[in-house]
């Protein structure tokens, strides 16, 4: 007989707590800042799988991985079933994927011209350290003509011009079938982190029609300064941009953002969460949005509560976005939640 965990609701907790999701076998889902993707009748959550604990300050700290990306397939988006690595870290030295290293940020899209599921991620190569030389602060990419196959690896790159580091990431796909990477674009002629001339600022890039390179069409969102954690949905006729600020694993107050085109022009909308008293996007941060099948209109904020001392045992903070008017949105926290609620 299986002791394993049946799940009929969603359960985030209290603002100080790290509720573990387990898997059908039992085990805790560690699918760190991924996304979500609708194929057939199932849906599939991905994300990169942490060290269970930081073993040293830097480098080969739990923040990185040396397994890679993994999936994890559901019918009821409560209930999650372990389909395995799809995007392999290698034991090869001398292979860029190397780990510990890290496929920041996963997002996966499918390309209906080539039949492909594209996979984009912040990639920053062995020993997983963030940085300013090449492989540090890079786009990644890699494609599989299934969505839970094994992805082939394309390479790295950073869009518009060598000069702008990559840091957090997104990918869009608008409703003409274009794809669109949105990233933290870093640059510092200092090269530090805390260069008081360093511009970070989000920017929206245009991918090429199979998805698998940058065109010359892009534009940054100047209002969104020193921003990350960019994740994106369209409602109303009205794209809305929820966004993190900058403070390493330190939550912070949540900012989003309404444009009527992805390039813009785009509005300061404030601070989306209703009572958030600490401030902190109920000590989370955002990872991903998606649509609800089947019920119009409602979608789910994915964020992530980072435990840094146990990066395996980071919790998944789930929230149904409200619009409490068809211009705006908001998100109210709440300790447990249905789908059937909604």
């Amino acid at each position: 007989m299986s002791n394993r965990t049946v799940y009929d609701k969603f359960t985030n907790g209290e603002l100080n707590e790290y509720i573990p999701w387990m898997d059908t076998d039992g085990n805790i889902i560690n699918a760190s800042d991924g996304g979500m993707i609708h194929v057939d009748d199932t849906y599939y959550w991905y994300g990169m799988s942490l060290r269970p604990l930081p073993a040293a300050p830097l480098g080969q700290g739990g923040q990185t991985t040396n397994v890679g990306v993994v999936m994890y397939s559901s019918k009821d988006l409560y209930n999650w079933t372990y389909e395995g690595v799809i995007l392999h870290c290698s034991t090869h030295l001398d292979h860029p994927l190397y780990g510990p290293m890290r496929f920041e940020r996963p997002k996966i899209v499918y390309n209906e011209k080539t039949k492909k599921f594209v996979l984009w991620c912040h990639y920053v190569k062995y020993p997983g350290d963030h940085g300013f030389d090449i492989g540090t602060a890079e786009a990644g990419v890699a494609s599989c003509s299934t969505v839970n196959g094994q992805y082939e690896w394309h390479g790295y790159t950073r869009p518009i011009d060598h000069d702008g580091y990559v840091r957090d990431c997104t990918v869009y796909k608008d409703k003409d079938g274009s794809g669109y990477f949105i990233y933290d674009r870093h640059v510092s002629p200092g090269s530090s982190w805390d260069d008081p001339n360093a511009d970070r600022c989000l920017h929206v890039v245009k991918l090429s029609d199979d998805y698998l390179s940058f065109t010359d069409v892009y534009q940054r969102i100047d209002v969104a300064y020193w921003r990350e954690a960019a994740s994106i949905l369209y409602h109303n006729g009205y794209y809305f941009m929820f966004t993190s600020g900058l403070t390493s694993w330190s939550a912070n107050p949540a900012k989003y953002f309404r444009a009527e085109s992805l390039l813009g022009p785009w509005t300061d909308m404030g601070d989306p969460c209703v009572n958030d008293v600490t401030g902190t996007t109920f000590e989370s941060q955002s990872t991903y949005v998606f649509p609800v099948e089947g019920k119009p209109g409602l979608f789910i904020h994915m964020a992530e509560r980072h435990n840094t001392q146990n990066f395996e045992r980071c919790s998944y903070i789930w929230l149904p976005i409200e619009f409490p008017t068809p211009d705006t949105v908001q998100l109210v926290y709440r300790n447990s939640w249905r789908l059937e609620d909604f």
